[in-house]
Protein backbone atom coordinates (compact mmCIF):
# COMPACT_ATOMS: atom_id res chain seq x y z
CA UNK A 1 0.00 0.00 0.00
CA UNK A 2 1.13 3.34 -0.85
CA UNK A 3 1.79 6.08 1.56
CA UNK A 4 -0.30 8.36 3.00
CA UNK A 5 -0.46 11.55 1.16
CA UNK A 6 0.12 14.73 2.93
CA UNK A 7 1.16 17.14 -0.02
CA UNK A 8 0.85 17.74 -3.87
CA UNK A 9 3.02 19.68 -6.01
CA UNK A 10 2.45 20.79 -9.25
CA UNK A 11 4.20 21.73 -12.49
CA UNK A 12 2.92 24.75 -14.67
CA UNK A 13 2.80 24.95 -18.03
CA UNK A 14 0.74 22.03 -19.93
CA UNK A 15 -0.82 20.56 -16.15
CA UNK A 16 -2.42 23.09 -14.32
CA UNK A 17 -2.25 25.81 -17.87
CA UNK A 18 -2.45 25.53 -21.38
CA UNK A 19 0.21 28.25 -22.89
CA UNK A 20 -1.65 28.16 -26.04
CA UNK A 21 -0.20 29.42 -29.15
CA UNK A 22 2.84 31.76 -27.73
CA UNK A 23 4.16 35.10 -28.79
CA UNK A 24 7.02 36.62 -27.93
CA UNK A 25 7.33 39.29 -30.86
CA UNK A 26 4.02 41.32 -29.89
CA UNK A 27 5.15 41.74 -26.40
CA UNK A 28 8.26 42.76 -27.01
CA UNK A 29 6.72 45.48 -29.26
CA UNK A 30 4.82 46.82 -26.59
CA UNK A 31 7.74 47.39 -24.87
CA UNK A 32 9.71 49.22 -27.80
CA UNK A 33 6.52 51.36 -28.64
CA UNK A 34 6.19 52.25 -24.65
CA UNK A 35 9.81 53.37 -24.51
CA UNK A 36 9.51 55.27 -27.85
CA UNK A 37 6.49 57.17 -26.16
CA UNK A 38 8.95 57.78 -23.88
CA UNK A 39 11.41 59.59 -26.84
CA UNK A 40 13.91 56.83 -25.69
CA UNK A 41 16.49 56.07 -28.54
CA UNK A 42 15.58 52.94 -30.27
CA UNK A 43 17.32 50.65 -33.24
CA UNK A 44 15.01 49.42 -35.80
CA UNK A 45 12.30 46.55 -34.16
CA UNK A 46 13.42 43.82 -36.61
CA UNK A 47 16.62 44.23 -35.80
CA UNK A 48 16.33 43.95 -31.93
CA UNK A 49 13.68 41.44 -32.06
CA UNK A 50 16.33 38.86 -33.75
CA UNK A 51 19.45 40.35 -31.94
CA UNK A 52 16.74 39.78 -28.68
CA UNK A 53 15.73 36.29 -29.93
CA UNK A 54 19.37 34.62 -30.47
CA UNK A 55 20.61 36.04 -27.28
CA UNK A 56 17.84 34.26 -25.53
CA UNK A 57 17.93 31.02 -27.41
CA UNK A 58 21.60 30.84 -26.70
CA UNK A 59 20.65 31.16 -23.36
CA UNK A 60 18.32 28.47 -23.11
CA UNK A 61 20.39 26.00 -25.13
CA UNK A 62 23.38 26.23 -22.49
CA UNK A 63 20.89 25.77 -19.67
CA UNK A 64 19.60 22.68 -21.19
CA UNK A 65 23.13 21.34 -20.89
CA UNK A 66 24.01 22.67 -17.54
CA UNK A 67 20.77 22.77 -15.51
CA UNK A 68 21.38 26.53 -14.62
CA UNK A 69 18.09 28.26 -15.69
CA UNK A 70 18.26 31.17 -18.18
CA UNK A 71 16.68 34.17 -17.49
CA UNK A 72 14.67 36.39 -20.00
CA UNK A 73 15.41 39.84 -17.89
CA UNK A 74 18.71 39.12 -18.25
CA UNK A 75 18.72 38.26 -22.39
CA UNK A 76 16.50 41.59 -22.55
CA UNK A 77 19.49 43.85 -20.28
CA UNK A 78 21.98 42.34 -23.00
CA UNK A 79 20.03 43.65 -25.31
CA UNK A 80 19.56 47.24 -24.07
CA UNK A 81 23.44 46.95 -23.60
CA UNK A 82 24.11 45.82 -27.44
CA UNK A 83 22.05 48.58 -28.58
CA UNK A 84 23.31 51.05 -26.38
CA UNK A 85 19.35 51.96 -25.25
CA UNK A 86 18.96 53.97 -21.80
CA UNK A 87 16.15 54.30 -19.61
CA UNK A 88 17.10 57.21 -18.48
CA UNK A 89 14.94 57.26 -15.18
CA UNK A 90 11.79 57.38 -17.51
CA UNK A 91 11.39 53.74 -17.06
CA UNK A 92 12.41 50.31 -15.20
CA UNK A 93 13.34 46.98 -16.36
CA UNK A 94 11.02 45.75 -13.86
CA UNK A 95 8.13 47.94 -15.13
CA UNK A 96 9.23 46.37 -18.96
CA UNK A 97 9.26 42.93 -17.87
CA UNK A 98 5.34 43.68 -16.54
CA UNK A 99 4.17 45.06 -20.29
CA UNK A 100 6.02 41.84 -21.53
CA UNK A 101 4.98 39.21 -19.51
CA UNK A 102 1.37 40.56 -19.00
CA UNK A 103 0.68 40.20 -22.76
CA UNK A 104 2.20 36.99 -22.57
CA UNK A 105 0.56 36.12 -19.74
CA UNK A 106 -3.00 37.05 -20.97
CA UNK A 107 -3.33 34.53 -23.87
CA UNK A 108 -2.82 31.58 -21.53
CA UNK A 109 -5.58 29.36 -20.53
CA UNK A 110 -6.96 27.39 -17.62
CA UNK A 111 -7.65 23.40 -18.23
CA UNK A 112 -10.90 23.41 -17.59
CA UNK A 113 -10.90 20.28 -14.95
CA UNK A 114 -7.94 22.53 -12.81
CA UNK A 115 -9.91 24.28 -10.22
CA UNK A 116 -12.31 21.55 -9.68
CA UNK A 117 -9.46 19.16 -8.90
CA UNK A 118 -7.38 21.84 -6.78
CA UNK A 119 -10.94 22.33 -4.82
CA UNK A 120 -11.24 18.85 -3.93
CA UNK A 121 -7.78 18.56 -3.32
CA UNK A 122 -7.83 21.50 -0.55
CA UNK A 123 -10.87 19.89 1.00
CA UNK A 124 -9.24 16.76 1.44
CA UNK A 125 -7.16 18.90 3.31
CA UNK A 126 -4.19 18.31 0.99
CA UNK A 127 -1.38 21.14 1.16
CA UNK A 128 -0.33 22.35 -2.48
CA UNK A 129 2.60 23.89 -4.35
CA UNK A 130 4.10 24.88 -7.29
CA UNK A 131 7.62 23.84 -8.95
CA UNK A 132 7.86 24.89 -12.34
CA UNK A 133 10.65 25.46 -14.83
CA UNK A 134 10.38 29.22 -16.36
CA UNK A 135 12.91 31.36 -17.54
CA UNK A 136 10.40 34.15 -16.19
CA UNK A 137 11.12 36.70 -12.75
CA UNK A 138 9.40 34.55 -9.93
CA UNK A 139 7.62 38.00 -8.87
CA UNK A 140 6.08 37.63 -12.66
CA UNK A 141 4.93 33.92 -12.18
CA UNK A 142 3.29 34.97 -9.21
CA UNK A 143 1.40 37.89 -11.30
CA UNK A 144 0.60 35.02 -13.86
CA UNK A 145 -0.98 33.16 -10.79
CA UNK A 146 -3.26 36.00 -9.97
CA UNK A 147 -4.16 36.90 -13.54
CA UNK A 148 -5.50 33.40 -13.78
CA UNK A 149 -7.43 33.18 -10.89
CA UNK A 150 -5.27 30.05 -8.79
CA UNK A 151 -2.73 31.76 -6.68
CA UNK A 152 -4.76 30.97 -3.60
CA UNK A 153 -4.95 27.38 -3.72
CA UNK A 154 -0.59 26.63 -3.54
CA UNK A 155 0.99 27.48 -0.10
CA UNK A 156 4.25 28.42 -2.09
CA UNK A 157 5.54 28.60 -5.74
CA UNK A 158 9.49 27.43 -6.51
CA UNK A 159 10.63 28.56 -9.96
CA UNK A 160 14.20 27.68 -11.94
CA UNK A 161 14.79 30.99 -12.50
CA UNK A 162 15.09 31.68 -8.71
CA UNK A 163 16.41 27.76 -7.86
CA UNK A 164 18.78 28.46 -9.57
CA UNK A 165 18.39 24.54 -11.29
CA UNK A 166 15.97 23.51 -13.42
CA UNK A 167 13.97 20.25 -13.26
CA UNK A 168 14.58 17.51 -13.34
CA UNK A 169 17.91 18.51 -10.85
CA UNK A 170 17.53 17.25 -7.46
CA UNK A 171 17.97 20.56 -5.51
CA UNK A 172 14.87 22.69 -6.84
CA UNK A 173 12.61 19.35 -5.58
CA UNK A 174 14.60 19.38 -2.34
CA UNK A 175 14.03 23.10 -1.89
CA UNK A 176 9.91 21.95 -1.79
CA UNK A 177 10.29 18.91 0.17
CA UNK A 178 12.29 20.82 2.99
CA UNK A 179 9.38 23.79 2.43
CA UNK A 180 6.97 21.39 3.29
CA UNK A 181 8.82 19.29 6.04
CA UNK A 182 7.44 16.11 5.21
CA UNK A 183 8.93 12.90 3.69
CA UNK A 184 9.59 12.75 0.04
CA UNK A 185 7.51 9.48 0.62
CA UNK A 186 4.12 11.63 1.45
CA UNK A 187 4.37 14.19 -1.57
CA UNK A 188 3.15 13.42 -4.74
CA UNK A 189 4.55 15.55 -8.15
CA UNK A 190 2.11 16.01 -10.88
CA UNK A 191 3.52 17.16 -14.25
CA UNK A 192 3.13 16.32 -17.57
CA UNK A 193 7.23 16.14 -18.62
CA UNK A 194 8.21 12.91 -18.57
CA UNK A 195 11.93 13.51 -17.72
CA UNK A 196 11.90 16.93 -16.01
CA UNK A 197 8.88 16.32 -13.94
CA UNK A 198 8.47 12.46 -13.47
CA UNK A 199 11.96 11.20 -13.47
CA UNK A 200 13.13 13.98 -11.31
CA UNK A 201 10.87 13.61 -8.64
CA UNK A 202 10.85 10.16 -8.71
CA UNK A 203 15.03 10.54 -7.68
CA UNK A 204 14.26 11.93 -4.65
CA UNK A 205 11.43 9.65 -3.16
CA UNK A 206 8.37 11.52 -4.15
CA UNK A 207 5.38 9.67 -6.00
CA UNK A 208 4.46 10.81 -8.98
CA UNK A 209 1.47 11.63 -11.59
CA UNK A 210 2.20 11.71 -15.16
CA UNK A 211 -0.71 13.75 -16.83
CA UNK A 212 -0.40 12.19 -20.29
CA UNK A 213 -3.20 14.41 -22.32
CA UNK A 214 -2.00 12.74 -25.42
CA UNK A 215 -2.54 9.30 -24.43
CA UNK A 216 1.60 9.01 -25.48
CA UNK A 217 3.33 5.33 -24.56
CA UNK A 218 5.63 5.87 -21.02
CA UNK A 219 8.74 6.50 -22.31
CA UNK A 220 11.59 3.23 -21.86
CA UNK A 221 12.76 3.80 -18.41
CA UNK A 222 10.28 5.12 -16.44
CA UNK A 223 7.65 4.01 -14.24
CA UNK A 224 5.17 6.71 -13.12
CA UNK A 225 3.46 5.45 -10.10
CA UNK A 226 0.29 6.50 -11.90
CA UNK A 227 -0.33 7.82 -15.29
CA UNK A 228 -3.63 9.82 -16.07
CA UNK A 229 -5.11 11.96 -19.06
CA UNK A 230 -6.76 14.65 -16.87
CA UNK A 231 -6.36 16.89 -13.59
CA UNK A 232 -9.94 14.97 -12.33
CA UNK A 233 -7.98 12.04 -11.92
CA UNK A 234 -5.60 13.93 -9.59
CA UNK A 235 -7.90 13.58 -6.20
CA UNK A 236 -8.84 9.78 -6.79
CA UNK A 237 -5.19 8.89 -6.72
CA UNK A 238 -4.43 10.89 -2.66
CA UNK A 239 -4.67 9.11 0.52
CA UNK A 240 -4.35 11.25 2.97
CA UNK A 241 -2.98 10.62 6.43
Amino acid sequence: MSSPTQAVLFDWAYTLVDLVDEDDRAPLKKVFDHLAAKEVTLPDFDTAYQACHDIFYKMIAVSRESGLEARFEVALQSLFFRYNISLNGVATLRELLALYYEDIYAQRRVYPETVAALEALKGRGLRLGIVSNTTNPGYMKDREQQMLGLSHYFEFSIYSSEAPFRKPHSSIFHLAIDRLGLPAGRILFVGDNPAADIAGAQGVGMQTAWINRDHQPVPDGLKPDHVIHSLAEVPELVHPA
